[in-house]
C-alpha cells in the first residue's frame, strides 16, 4: 500500500482520539444546574461596569499564581514527567505562566478603556498597499525584557480601515456601544494537551465577548479542573464560570442545551463536524450538503500539519546548530502533543547546506530527554506514520511508555497525498521535504508558499526561517514578505514557531479565516486577542524574532532552566514586581 492509498481512506485533517476509558462525568441534571447558574449571572455579567470586570481579572492574578505549583506538580504526574527534567519548563511556560500574562494583558487592556476610551496598543497604520496593521508588540518595557527584539503585527482584512479599528477595537466595554447580547451562555469544550488553553478559552469568551461560561474539561486532562476551580475562584464565585467533566456525551447535552447560545472548542475538525452535522452516515451525507444541525455561534481552534520554511541563506555552522535546535525543540515541546509542532520542514534540494541543516536537527534530537507517549492513540499514530516512508530516524524512546522523536526525511513532494501531508500526527513524528525550484531563492519561496497552502492540511500557523544576510537582497525581502501575505495561515512566524505567537497572547489566534464549514480545516475565529480587536477584522497575526536570539530560546529543548524561568515567569505577571525582572533574565541567560 503506498502513502497516498494509506491516507485516502479516512478523512484527512486531526488524528481520531481514542475515548478515554475510565473518565470522571458530571451527571445529566448537575450540566444542567451549572448552565443555569451561569444563565442567571448572565445578563448581570453583560451590562457589569469596568471596576467590577478589572476587580475579577486582579483577583484571578492571585489566584492563578495560589494555584501554580500545584497545578504544575499534577501535570508532572499526569504527563509522566521527573521533577528533575527539563520538560517541567513546559509546564509552567505552557500553564499558569501564560494565563497570569492573560489576566495581566486584559487588566491593561481595561484599564486603558477606563482612562482614555479604548484599548491603546502601540500603534494602527495603513501599510503602502493599503492594508490597516495594528501593532501589538512590544507594548511597553516589560514585552522588550520578556520577548526581547521580537515584534507582533495584527494584519486587517482586505478594505479594513485605521479609522474602522479605532472605532471598534475594544467595543465590547467601551462607553457609547450597544451590549453585544442580553446575556449569553458560552460552552467551551477544552483541550486535553496545554494547561492554559482551556482557561485562556473561557477568558476569551468572558473578556472578548462578556458570555458567561461552562468549561467541559477534555477526559485527558480532567486532572487539571481543581487547579483551574481555584484559579478562576473569583469567577466561579461570583457564578460566571462552571467546570465540568465528561466525555463526548456531556459535551453533546451541553451543546444541545436550549440555554447555551455560543461553543468553543480547541481539538479535533472530527469534533466539529460531529457538532455542526452529526455523525455516521447522516453526518457525512449533511456535511456534503451543508446541512448543519446546529446553527449556534461557533468558534474552534483545530490543529494543523505546521510547515517550517528554511529559506537558503549563508548560514555558518553556529546558525545551523542554532537553528536545528529550534526547528528540535518545536517538535519535542510537550512531547509532541501540540497542534503547532513542526511537521513538515520545507527545503531547497539545491541549498548546499540542506544535509547540515538536517544534521544539526538530528544532533539536537539525540539530546532530548524521552517523553512519556501520554495522549490516547500516540503509538497507533506513531507506528502508522513509521510505516508510510522508507527513510525513517527514531531518537530516543528507549524509557518505559515513551515512543523515540521520529524524522521522515526527503519526503517526496509529489506524494501529495502523503500521511505526513495531510493528517496531523499529534505525537513526535514529522518530516522534511525538498523542494526542486533551480532557478533562485525567490522561486523556491514562491513554490513552498504553493506547497503549504495547497499540499499540507490546516490553516493555523506556518513558519519560516530566513537569515538576516539574506534580507538585505531586495528581491529575497520582497519575496519574505510576499510569502507572509500570501500564506493561508492565521499565525504566520520568522525565525519562530507558531508555540511563541500562542504565548505572546496579544496576537489573536486561530485558522485562517474564510474556510468554509464543510470543509473547516483549523477553524474559525480568534481567542486570546487581549487588544480585544473584533474578530471579523482580522486576517492573520505576524511575529517576527531574531534569527539568533540573546539570550537563547526559553522554548529550546535543551534550555536547563526553563522550569525555573517558567515558575519567576508566572510570579511576574501575577504580581508585576519589577525586582522579578533580573531574576527573569538571569535566568533566561543560564540555560
Amino acid at each position: 500500500m503506498t502513502s497516498t492509498d494509506a491516507a485516502t481512506d479516512r478523512q484527512a485533517g486531526t488524528p481520531d482520539i481514542p475515548q478515554v476509558a475510565e473518565q470522571p462525568t458530571t451527571s445529566p441534571d448537575e450540566l444542567d444546574r451549572a448552565v443555569a447558574v451561569v444563565a442567571g449571572a448572565a445578563p448581570g455579567w453583560v451590562t457589569s461596569d469596568l471596576p467590577r470586570r478589572l476587580a475579577l481579572l486582579e483577583q484571578a492574578r492571585g489566584d492563578t499564581l495560589a494555584a501554580a505549583e500545584d497545578w504544575v506538580l499534577a501535570a508532572q504526574v499526569a504527563k509522566g514527567i521527573s521533577r528533575d527534567q527539563r520538560a517541567m519548563g513546559d509546564e509552567w511556560l505552557g500553564g499558569p505562566a501564560l494565563v497570569a500574562r492573560n489576566l495581566r494583558l486584559l487588566h491593561q487592556t481595561l484599564t486603558d478603556v477606563v482612562t482614555t476610551g479604548r484599548p491603546q496598543p502601540p500603534r494602527i497604520e495603513q501599510r503602502d498597499d493599503g492594508r490597516t496593521v495594528v501593532h501589538v508588540l512590544p507594548a511597553d518595557g516589560r514585552d522588550r525584557l520578556l520577548l526581547p527584539r521580537r515584534t507582533g503585527q495584527v494584519v486587517m482584512r482586505e478594505g479594513v480601515t485605521v479609522a474602522e479599528v479605532e472605532s471598534r477595537i475594544g467595543e465590547v466595554h467601551r462607553d457609547g456601544h450597544e451590549p453585544p447580547h442580553e446575556g449569553e451562555v458560552a460552552v467551551v469544550l477544552g483541550a486535553g494537551n496545554v494547561s492554559s488553553i482551556p482557561p485562556m478559552d473561557v477568558l476569551a469568551q468572558l473578556y472578548g465577548h462578556l458570555r458567561t461560561v461552562v468549561l467541559k474539561m477534555s477526559p485527558v486532562n480532567d486532572w487539571l479542573a481543581p487547579h483551574l476551580r481555584r484559579a478562576l475562584r473569583a469567577f466561579v464565585d461570583a457564578d460566571l464560570v462552571r467546570i465540568v467533566s465528561g466525555g463526548r456525551d456531556e459535551g453533546a447535552h451541553l451543546v444541545g442545551h436550549d440555554d447555551v447560545a455560543a461553543v468553543h472548542v480547541t481539538g479535533s475538525d472530527r469534533t466539529h463536524d460531529a457538532i455542526v452535522f452529526g455523525t455516521g452516515e447522516e453526518g457525512a451525507r449533511r456535511r456534503a450538503a451543508d446541512e448543519p444541525v446546529m446553527t449556534k455561534t461557533f468558534t474552534a481552534e483545530l490543529g494543523n500539519v505546521s510547515p517550517v520554511i528554511v529559506v537558503p541563506g549563508p548560514w555558518t555552522d553556529d546558525d545551523l546548530a542554532a537553528q536545528g535546535d529550534t526547528i528540535a525543540s518545536m517538535l519535542v515541546n510537550n512531547g509532541g502533543f501540540n497542534c503547532v509542532a513542526a511537521r513538515v520542514v520545507v527545503t531547497h534540494v539545491h541549498w548546499n547546506r540542506r544535509g547540515r541543516l538536517l544534521d544539526a536537527v538530528r544532533a539536537s534530537l539525540a539530546e532530548a530527554e524521552d517523553r512519556q507517549a501520554w495522549y490516547p492513540g500516540a503509538e497507533e499514530r506513531h507506528r502508522e506514520l513509521v510505516a508510510s516512508h522508507d527513510r525513517v530516524e527514531g531518537f530516543g524512546g528507549t524509557a518505559p511508555g515513551s515512543l523515540p522523536f521520529t524524522l521522515l526525511a526527503d519526503l517526496d513532494p509529489s506524494d501529495t497525498g502523503h500521511l505526513a501531508f495531510t493528517h496531523e500526527a499529534f505525537c513526535g513524528v514529522f518530516g522534511e521535504v525538498g523542494l526542486d525550484a533551480p532557478r533562485s531563492v525567490v522561486d523556491y519561496l514562491e513554490e513552498a508558499v504553493d506547497f503549504a497552502n495547497d499540499v499540507l492540511w490546516g490553516t493555523l500557523s506556518a513558519s519560516i526561517l530566513v537569515h538576516p544576510r539574506s534580507l538585505r537582497d531586495p528581491a529575497i525581502r520582497d519575496a519574505v514578505e510576499r510569502a507572509i501575505d500570501r500564506l493561508e495561515y492565521g499565525t504566520v512566524v520568522v525565525n519562530d514557531w507558531g508555540g511563541t505567537a500562542y504565548g505572546t497572547v496579544v496576537l489573536p489566534w486561530g485558522g485562517a479565516p474564510g474556510r468554509s464549514r464543510t470543509d473547516i480545516q483549523s477553524g474559525t475565529g480568534f481567542v486570546h486577542n487581549t487588544w480585544l480587536l473584533p474578530d471579523d477584522l482580522v486576517e492573520k497575526s505576524v511575529l517576527r524574532s531574531p534569527f539568533r536570539p540573546t539570550p537563547g530560546r526559553i522554548t529550546s529543548h535543551t534550555h536547563a532552566r526553563s522550569a525555573e524561568v517558567g515558575r519567576l515567569l508566572t510570579e511576574f505577571e501575577a504580581t508585576g514586581r519589577t525586582s522579578l525582572m533580573a531574576r527573569l533574565a538571569v535566568a533566561a541567560a543560564r540555560g
